[in-house]
């Protein structure tokens, strides 16, 4: 007989939990004067919540999805993953060898409930550096 006690379930990122993600991460891209795409994707990579600022750049939605889509299954910050994609790094060639929309630019951020990965943000819009600046915001705000 085992006596591992049995995982605990985990609450699921929900749509409200994306919906308050999607707000923080655009209150702190107004608050510095930037507009932004906001993605947010649940644990099986499926789109919970979109926000693309009307003035924001066209091309921030689909870098937006992509961060998220990298920090979800990569369970990293995209931040984090930038130098290990630069030839000589770990995973040099991990951009070109899946087919994958994935995005090794700051600004995707995974989302973890009870130390269990159930999502991910992605923002894009801004510098790398601003756009992790907001998601990492909005991932702290998530109560």
């Amino acid at each position: 007989m085992s006596t591992t006690p049995a995982p605990t379930a985990v609450a699921p990122l929900t749509t409200a939990d994306a919906e308050a993600l999607v707000a923080a991460a655009r209150r702190a891209a107004e608050a510095a004067g930037v507009t932004v795409s906001v993605t947010v994707l649940d644990a099986g990579g499926h789109l919970l919540a979109f926000r693309r600022d009307d003035r924001a750049v066209l091309i921030s939605g689909e870098t937006s999805t992509r961060k998220a889509y990298t920090a979800l299954q990569l369970d990293a910050p995209t931040a984090d993953l930038v130098d290990v994609v630069q030839p000589g790094g770990l995973f040099h060639t991990l951009p070109t060898a899946l087919d994958r929309p994935l995005l090794f630019i700051a600004g995707g951020v995974p989302v973890h409930r009870d130390g269990r990965l159930i999502g991910a943000i992605g923002v894009g819009g801004g510098a790398p550096g601003q756009d992790h600046g907001f998601a990492t915001a909005a991932v702290e705000a998530l109560v």
